[in-house]
């Protein structure tokens, strides 16, 4: 997160103060948007480039909500890989670089600029189209869903440490409310959950016939493993190559089901990676 000094980026007419940015790529989009990268694309308005965007979201003088939408992806990386560290950045791309100014956020901002009025959208003789905001997440749903997946590729150890390989013997267990996660599946090729056998079948389809783009992307993990994600319609898999995966669903809200390795879920796992898109 970007802190909150005046940090200024013109955004049309007015100066864009900055609050935080996000990357809109295949590999690294806010999932929360949709479950694939022209999904989230479509939430904006915007074509799926393959190089992707960054989105810069702040306020304006006024302090009415802008979304500002450039082209310079690695801009915004190092922008957002600096805040991460603690580092003061100055985003300030250039003029070319804006693809367009967006009215609203897309995405949840909890800070506020210093010295301008409240974020509130601009006007809509201003803004000429409706303004973004964020997905209801106030009830389970999709965008609650993916949340809830992120939640666990960022929190795998406390997620995987409440799983004991003794779960897995007794396949199909009933998943509980997150958290804890407890129960789960034996292997995709055991029986148990409907819900789960599919998400399964569709992830393995997945593989003879690729999906939207950044429906399945893998990322950094510890060692020489790697975080996969995949999504689909009315679920979410988040996993580990070297490890056991987690799936959520649609309808049943709040609840995490843990597969086990099983003779099946390893090569399941090397195949998505193989075919996923990674962050450059």
């Amino acid at each position: 997160m970007a802190g909150t000094d005046e940090r200024a980026v013109a955004a049309a007419d007015d100066a864009l103060y900055v609050l935080t940015a996000v990357l809109l790529t295949p590999a690294q989009f806010p999932s929360v948007l949709g479950d694939d990268y022209p999904a989230a694309c479509a939430v904006l308005g915007l074509p799926p480039l393959a190089d992707g965007y960054g989105l810069v979201l702040g306020q304006d003088g006024d302090g009415a909500r802008w979304t500002v939408v450039i082209d310079d992806v690695a801009l915004v990386a190092v922008a957002i890989a600096s805040w991460d560290c603690g580092m003061e950045y100055e985003l300030s791309p250039d003029e070319d670089a804006v693809v367009t100014a967006l009215p609203g956020w897309p995405l949840a901002v909890a800070v506020a600029a210093p010295g301008v009025p409240a974020p509130h959208d601009p006007p809509a003789e201003t803004a000429g189209r409706p303004a973004l905001c964020p997905p209801d997440t106030g009830s389970w749903g999709p965008a609650q869903r993916r949340l809830g997946a992120d939640e666990i590729a960022l929190q795998w150890s406390a997620w995987r440490e409440q799983i004991a390989d003794a779960d897995f013997r007794a396949p199909g267990g009933p998943a509980k409310d997150a958290p804890p996660a407890q129960g789960g599946e034996e292997g995709p090729a055991r029986g148990g959950h409907a819900g789960v056998r599919r998400v399964l079948a569709e992830a393995r389809a997945y593989v003879d016939s690729p999906p939207p783009l950044g429906r399945v992307r893998s990322s950094f993990a510890p060692g020489d493993a790697r975080t996969l994600r995949a999504d689909g319609p009315g679920w979410s898999l988040v996993a580990r190559t070297d490890d056991i995966a987690f799936v959520l669903l649609d309808d049943e809200p709040g609840e995490v089901h843990p597969v086990g390795r099983g003779p099946e879920l390893p090569g399941l796992l090397e195949a998505l990676d193989k075919m996923a898109v990674r962050p450059l």
